[in-house]
C-alpha cells in the first residue's frame, strides 16, 4: 500500500517530484477547417441516442462469433435435454468455460441456476435463456461513467503494446469533443517515434491538440508541459498516453510514479481516471495482464478493445467477477466512432437477441 501511495502521489509527506528535463515541446493543433464542420458541434441528446443505437448494432454484429460459439451450443444443448437437471447444468458449465466466461464466473452462474431450480423459479428449459440473461446482467453490474468532475480532469491510459491503446485515446478524445468538451492529449510514450506519429494521426482525426516532444524525451517532461497547456487552454480533459512496455519492468514503474507526481503537483485535486486497455481476442491472457497492472497501478476502469470478430466476448463477465474493475469502454472496429461507453444491458442483449 505504501508503494501505491507513492505511485499515485497521495501521501502528504511525499517528497516533491524532481523537475522534468526541459526540452522543446511541440503543440500540434488539428488542421482548421475553412467553414465550421457540423461534426465539430456538440451533439444533441437525440443524436447521441441514435449514435449509441448504431454502435450497439455494430456490437451485435461483432459479437456474432461469441454468440454462435456459446449460445448456439446452448440452443443445441436445450434440444437434447427434456428438463433442467444436474447433467444439463454440468454440460452448460463446460460451454460457459469454453466461451471464456471463466471458471469462477461459470461456477457462480451454474450455482445461481441450481438455486432457482431448487426453489421452483426455474422449472422449464425454455426459461434458461431469460434466467441466464438476468444472471449475467447482475454479475457484470451497471456501467460506470468517467469521473470528470474537475477542469481539467486527467485520464491516464496504460497497457502493453499492440492492444489498441493509441487508437482508444483517439476514439475517446473524439467522443468527448463531440460531447462539447475541450480535450488535450499528451504523447508521453516517447520510446517509439512510431507511437508519437500514430497518436498525432489520431489526434488529427479527433480534432484535438497534441503535446509532443522528440523520441527519447523524458515522458514526465511531456506531461509537465501538457498539464500547463491544459490549464492555459482551459481544457476539460487531459488524456495521457504512456509507454506500452511490459508491466514487470522497474523502469516502467518508476516512469509511472514520476508522471503521477508531476500530475499531482501541477494539477492538484484533479479528477483522475487510470484506464487499462486490453485486447478481448486474447481471452484469459487479458485477465492475467489486468491482474499484473492492478498490482502496480490504482486502476479505475478498463477499455476492452477488438470485441468485433472474437469468440471470446465472455471475457467481460470473467473480468468483472475476478477483478471487480468496471469496463468503461468497448471497441468494435477501427473507425473513429467504433468505441462507446460500456452498457451491460445492451451487451447482454447483444448476446441473446437476433
Amino acid at each position: 500500500m505504501a508503494f501505491l501511495g507513492k505511485l499515485f502521489g497521495r501521501k502528504n509527506d511525499e517528497q516533491p517530484a524532481e523537475e522534468p528535463v526541459v526540452q522543446e515541446t511541440e503543440t500540434v493543433e488539428p488542421t482548421a477547417a475553412v467553414a465550421p464542420d457540423p461534426e465539430d458541434l456538440p451533439r444533441s441528446e437525440e443524436e447521441q441516442k441514435q449514435e449509441k443505437k448504431s454502435f450497439w448494432g455494430r456490437v451485435r454484429a461483432g459479437l456474432a462469433k461469441t454468440k454462435n460459439a456459446l449460445f448456439g451450443q446452448i440452443h443445441d444443448l436445450l434440444k437434447n435435454f427434456v428438463r433442467v437437471d444436474e447433467d444439463f447444468l454440468e454440460e452448460l458449465e463446460e460451454l460457459l468455460i469454453m466461451a471464456d466466461v471463466g471458471v469462477t464466473a461459470s461456477e457462480q452462474i451454474i450455482e445461481e441456476l441450481r438455486d432457482r431450480v431448487k426453489d421452483g423459479r426455474l422449472k422449464e428449459k425454455e426459461q434458461i435463456s431469460g434466467a441466464l440473461q438476468e444472471i449475467l446482467e447482475g454479475m457484470i453490474g451497471e456501467g460506470e461513467p468517467l469521473r470528470l468532475e474537475t477542469k481539467p480532469s486527467v485520464i491516464l491510459v496504460i497497457g502493453v503494446n499492440g492492444v489498441g491503446k493509441t487508437t482508444a485515446i483517439g476514439k475517446i478524445s473524439n467522443q468527448l469533443r463531440k460531447e462539447g468538451k475541450k480535450v488535450v492529449v499528451a504523447a508521453a510514450d516517447t520510446f517509439r517515434a512510431a507511437a508519437i506519429d500514430q497518436l498525432a494521426v489520431w489526434c488529427e482525426r479527433a480534432k484535438v491538440p497534441l503535446i509532443r516532444q522528440n523520441e527519447g524525451s523524458d515522458p514526465a517532461a511531456v506531461v509537465f508541459d501538457a498539464c500547463h497547456a491544459a490549464k492555459n487552454q482551459k481544457a476539460d480533459v487531459l488524456m495521457i498516453d504512456t509507454a506500452g512496455r511490459l508491466h514487470n519492468k522497474a523502469n516502467l514503474m518508476n516512469e509511472l510514479a514520476k508522471i503521477n507526481r508531476v500530475i499531482d503537483r501541477e494539477l492538484p485535486g484533479a479528477s483522475r481516471e487510470n484506464l487499462l486497455v486490453l485486447d478481448a481476442t486474447t481471452g484469459q491472457n487479458a485477465i492475467l495482464q489486468a491482474k499484473e497492472f492492478r498490482n502496480a497501478a490504482a486502476l479505475t476502469g478498463l477499455i476492452l478493445n477488438k470485441m468485433d470478430g472474437t469468440a471470446k466476448g465472455g471475457i467481460i463477465i470473467s473480468i468483472r467477477q475476478e477483478l471487480n474493475i468496471p469496463v468503461k469502454f468497448i471497441g468494435v472496429g477501427e473507425k473513429i466512432d467504433d468505441m462507446q461507453e460500456f452498457d451491460q444491458k445492451e451487451f447482454v442483449r447483444a448476446l441473446f437477441e437476433d
